[in-house]
């Protein structure tokens, strides 16, 4: 048969070897036409199942009526089945290994059926309008180390409802009406990328889309692949990377999904002390079986290269690399060396960042990594690293909320919560994170988390923003966060948009839009947050006032530079002197107690000139009023003792010029009547001769 979704011989060799990289191609469903005929060619791999039909709408669900005669070496049943066209319902029913009567959706499908529904659905996507290819070529030129990079962790479902929602239980924007909603909203709050949760088909609402059974299919509760395609080419144009959850740590046990797919273990291992996790419910991939292993990889490629995503967020890195991650003692297996370190996981990891990073150059892999594991962002070759773009601070993520919840009395006791985070800052490329975890099952929204009355709460945040941004590290925050959202996150409802009528929400909105602006238009913010030359403390140990000071500095010496001096309490510090690590004029650009912030702190003047004298360790300093909560940012140049001493010099040498031209008018000036008064002399004279 001439076709090119044929699994051929050469497609088995790179299957079996884990390097079919286009997998996504061949396996699945697929319309086309053979010999004349249009329908839709299925392929999936079930290497344990006795035998393997297509059902479907098309055929009334009878396992009989498109039965495959038979599968290839390495367990691929291939059909044609004619007639059947885009929209067709579909499953597999599988005669399992053990006698089984399976009916399962196709791991490789495209599209599924709305749930409760569990079908997979035909579709094409080989014509999919992608109209990015600007957007894709600049992609190629991204350095995450030198450019600025703040995330909008977005739930889709609950971000906002459709206000015409009649007849629609859950009220969902469709991917096309939620990418011109939600790109305007994050377009000017001053945001690079949007991080989408749950996007990968899964059954159940509450699991938030880490429970997965299409790898392959954009959740249909938002609409088809081509509505996810036009979400992508409009985030694009309008200059916003997009970044999707991914999870190839586990899947769940739903019987339509991987779990025991032929009847017998075929995603998973066949011990339970490898293959399942206890607490979670769910099974583990096989990573060290190479058909999982493509599969796996072939679905990362799938959404960086064909769905042209620009990065991944791996969900759940530390489950993967630790063999008895969430596991009591009899419920994990050893390794080959008798330790607990995934061997395969990390072999995977290693060949996932290599292998998508290098073939799309400025996508990015972030891991969700919640110990010490080292290198997770190492290169792979020369420091035997993971090769991770990046990773999430979950350590800093820790320490700053339990500072940040403490009443102001306590926090001198825990000072060095907020700045232990820099003893480690350099040693991964790191994302300082605010995301969804910290926000649900009674934990509280970030507003709540906060101490003091209501007007403290949020002076509070907008001083422990500040301090994020300031913090080296790129940037992420989860939606409603930026305005004070009160309630927990849940995914059954929208977001308290109606807290924007408040005034003290609708200002620490126009705060947080005012941070991530200013942290977009300086490189000293962001070019250096992986160089160790772009921070310095002035004062990290002022634990008695809970006040921390330091500076974010322009390596190149020739853009701005920023001073951060931030108090913890509510007392006013009305002769508050700080440190400076260079003389010369200091200019207030933000002031979290500003009044048009809902505050109650204008500070006059908004230039301060730092001279000499020790003050923090520091040789130059200057004073200023303090304000209660207050997270003040002031912005200074480079200052150049050579470049000075020169202009001092050219100066001086101007001044002197001048004086020698003052001089010499004066003397002419002086002359000149001296000269009239003898030529009046010698007319006199000659007149007395006469």
């Amino acid at each position: 048969m001439d076709n090119k979704y044929v699994f051929t011989e050469l497609d088995q060799y790179l299957f079996g070897h884990a390097t079919h990289y286009d997998l996504y191609k061949k396996l699945g469903a697929h319309p086309t036409e053979i010999d004349g005929q249009k329908g839709t060619y299925f392929a999936v791999w079930a290497p344990h199942a006795q035998s393997v039909s297509v059902i479907g709408d098309f055929n009334n669900w009878d396992p009989n009526a498109n039965r495959i005669g038979g599968c290839d070496e390495i367990g691929v049943w291939q059909t044609f089945v004619p007639g059947v066209e885009p929209g067709a319902l579909y499953k597999y029913y599988i005669d399992g290994a053990h006698g089984e009567k399976l009916y399962k959706a196709d791991p490789y499908a495209n599209q599924s059926e709305l749930r409760p529904g569990t079908a997979s659905v035909v579709v094409d996507i080989s014509d999919l309008n992608w109209t990015d290819k600007s957007w894709m070529t600049k992609r190629k030129a991204f350095q995450v180390d030198k450019e600025p990079m703040v995330i909008y962790e977005c739930h889709i479902g609950s971000w906002m409802k459709h206000p015409e929602a009649d007849g629609i239980p859950e009220g969902f924007y469709n991917y096309r009406e939620f990418a011109e909603r939600c790109a305007e909203y994050v377009k000017k709050m001053g945001y690079t990328h949007v991080e989408l949760m749950g996007i990968a088909e899964y059954p159940f609402d509450g699991s938030w889309g880490y429970q997965v059974t299409g790898y392959y299919a954009p959740t249909s509760r938002y609409g088809t692949p081509q509505d996810f395609a036009y979400m992508i080419n409009y985030f694009h144009k309008q200059g916003i990377g997009v970044i999707l959850d991914w999870v190839p740590a586990h899947f769940p046990k739903d019987e339509c999904g991987l779990a025991c797919f032929d009847g017998d273990c075929e995603y998973e291992h066949q011990d339970p002390r490898q293959g399942e996790h206890p607490e979670w419910g769910t099974k583990i991939f096989n990573y060290g079986k190479p058909e999982v292993k493509n599969f796996l990889l072939a679905n990362a490629l799938f959404w960086i290269e064909y769905m042209h995503v620009d990065g991944l967020r791996v969900d759940a890195v530390a489950s993967m690399l630790y063999l008895d991650y969430g596991k009591k003692d009899g419920q994990w297996v050893a390794n080959k060396y008798g330790e607990n370190k995934n061997l395969e996981a990390i072999e995977f990891f290693k060949h996932l960042n290599t292998l998508l990073r290098g073939r799309n150059p400025g996508a990015v892999t972030i891991a969700e990594e919640s110990t010490a594991w080292p290198k997770v962002t190492g290169d792979v070759e020369k420091e035997d690293g993971l090769g991770f773009t990046l990773k999430w601070n979950m350590g800093w993520m820790n320490d700053f909320l339990e500072y940040m919840k403490l009443d102001p009395l306590f926090r001198k006791g825990n000072h060095y919560k907020m700045t232990f985070s820099t003893s480690y800052a350099y040693a991964e490329k790191y994302v300082l994170v605010l995301s969804h975890d910290e926000v649900v099952h009674l934990k509280c929204s970030m507003w709540s988390k906060m101490p003091g009355i209501y007007e403290d709460k949020f002076a509070n945040l907008k001083a422990g923003y500040t301090y994020m941004m300031g913090h080296p590290g790129k940037k992420l925050l989860f939606m409603g966060q930026e305005f004070g959202q009160q309630r927990e996150w849940s995914e059954e409802r929208e977001l308290d948009w109606y807290l924007l009528d408040t005034p003290l929400n609708k200002q620490l909105q126009d705060y947080v839009r005012d941070l991530w602006k200013m942290y977009q238009k300086y490189p000293a913010l962001y070019a250096t947050d992986y160089d160790y030359r772009g921070f310095e403390w002035i004062n990290a140990d002022d634990a008695e006032r809970s006040i921390y000071s330091f500076c974010r500095i322009d390596s190149d010496k020739k853009g701005k530079n920023f001073l951060f001096v931030l108090n913890m309490t509510p007392m006013d510090r009305d002769d508050y002197r700080v440190g400076c690590l260079e003389p010369g004029k200091y200019k207030l650009v933000l002031n979290s107690m500003d009044p048009k912030y809902g505050g109650n702190a204008a500070l006059t003047p908004k230039t301060y000139t730092a001279k000499e004298g020790e003050c923090d360790g520091k040789p130059y300093s200057f004073g200023f009023k303090l304000p209660a909560y207050g997270a003040l940012v002031f912005e200074y140049d480079h200052f150049d003792a050579e470049a000075k001493k020169t202009a001092e010099e050219k100066e001086a040498g101007k001044k002197k010029a001048a004086r020698k031209v003052t001089a010499k008018e004066s003397s002419s000036r002086e002359t000149k009547p001296a000269a009239k008064k003898t030529a009046v002399k010698k007319t006199a004279g000659k007149a007395a001769k006469k």
